[in-house]
């Protein structure tokens, strides 16, 4: 895939992701914080969820981008586990549940409107990075994964990975406001 037409619709992506998320705004915090059962999210615990994983890679991204040292090439390939990890995020129909690791999981944490604006915040810093990826190489910069240091991602990859997953849960979120609807 041409580096150049992946980061395109990645910046893109991002640009929707904000958008959804500004609406929310408007929502009052009972709604906010409203869970269809003990065990399930609410829309903040979504959005909290993906701060939480917004903390572990936007910092590493930008540091692996300012010390690359690499040049941008006019093609990216997707490694074999990056391509899987990326594609095992994207929403399906029915949706498949995913165990999510304890520090990620805000379930009954004390949350706030300004949930909202650390997503918005990381989204912008997202689209920063993005634009500032397109002077390095997608495929020879390396991030670790949330999983274990020891698994490393393509950059090219790592961007489609984190922003399948936020799609994932901008999902779930619409899920919820229709249960809430129907509730």
């Amino acid at each position: 895939m041409q580096s150049e037409k992946l980061i395109q619709s990645l910046i893109e992506q991002t640009r929707q992701n904000i958008n959804q998320v500004e609406k929310l705004k408007s929502n009052s915090l009972p709604s906010l914080s409203w869970r269809e059962n003990a065990i399930s999210w609410s829309v903040l615990e979504c959005l909290e969820h993906l701060n939480r994983y917004g903390e572990f890679y936007l910092p590493q991204i930008e540091n692996k981008i300012r010390n690359s040292g690499t040049t941008a090439e006019p093609e990216f390939k997707s490694g074999p586990l990056g391509a899987y990890f990326a594609k095992s995020m994207l929403p399906k129909e029915k949706l498949n549940k995913m165990k999510t690791f304890k520090d990620k999981n805000p379930l009954y944490d004390k949350l706030d409107r300004s949930v909202i604006d650390t997503f918005i915040n990381q989204q912008i810093k997202l689209l920063d990075l993005l634009n500032q990826s397109r002077n390095i190489s997608l495929n020879k910069v390396k991030i670790s994964t949330s999983i274990s240091s020891l698994i490393k991602l393509r950059l090219g990859d790592t961007f489609q990975f984190f922003i399948n997953h936020i799609i994932r849960h901008l999902k779930q979120i619409e899920r919820i406001q229709e249960q809430m609807k129907h509730g």
